[in-house]
């Protein structure tokens, strides 16, 4: 009778420890189930983000093209070396952006007189849709014979070199708020404005010959 008291209790006692260690593996299991949750939703977060940032990259590529068609189009503006024989050219702009001179001679009804009235009423139209399709857009059209810096960064100030001719090239300089790549700061998704990071896009512009 004591033998079998003795025996039940070994197997009572082998059978809370294997609960024991089965608890032990469940928990385990429950804590590596959830650091790879977390990093799955990490990278569709990441994901996310950079789907965001390449549709936007396209956007203002379409953009760029839509503004050297413009300037092909009208090359007897485009070529002039000033912002107010040129509207094409823009000084550094923030949003919310608005051309030097307003026109709206292409809305149905009106009639643009001159090739400077055409160029104003484009670029009063153009700079609307950026500033729609950009948030926080930043804009800059300019000579520029240097827009990297010599680090290879992009950078906003314009530096032309030489006697500005007809044909030298013209760059626009875009930029937009986004989400900060710097993770270690204090608020891991800060946001990176235009007015505070490096252009976003460099896109160089032709505008063409006298001929």
């Amino acid at each position: 009778m004591v033998k079998n008291s003795h025996q039940k209790s070994l197997r009572t006692a082998t059978s809370a420890k294997n609960s024991g260690f089965s608890l032990l593996e469940v928990l385990i299991s429950i804590i590596i189930l959830s650091f790879g949750m977390l990093g799955m939703v990490g990278l569709q977060a990441a994901a996310l983000q950079s789907n965001r940032e390449a549709k936007t990259q396209a956007v203002a590529t379409e953009l760029g093209r839509e503004l050297a068609d413009m300037m092909r189009g009208n090359k007897r503006v485009s070529i002039l070396d000033t912002a107010v024989a040129n509207p094409y050219l823009i000084g550094d702009k923030t949003s919310p952006l608005a051309a030097n001179t307003p026109n709206y001679c292409l809305n149905t009804g009106a009639t643009c007189v001159t090739a400077l009235n055409v160029a104003d009423a484009q670029m009063t139209e153009w700079l609307a849709r950026v500033d729609r399709e950009l948030s926080g857009a930043r804009v800059v059209v300019c000579y520029d014979d240097a827009p990297y810096a010599a680090t290879g960064t992009p950078q906003w100030a314009c530096t032309p070199t030489g006697a500005i001719v007809p044909g030298k090239a013209i760059v626009l300089k875009f930029g937009w708020t986004k989400t900060s790549t710097n993770k270690s700061g204090a608020i891991p998704l800060d946001l990176s404005t235009a007015a505070t990071s490096v252009p976003s896009l460099i896109f160089p512009l032709t505008s063409g010959s006298t001929k």
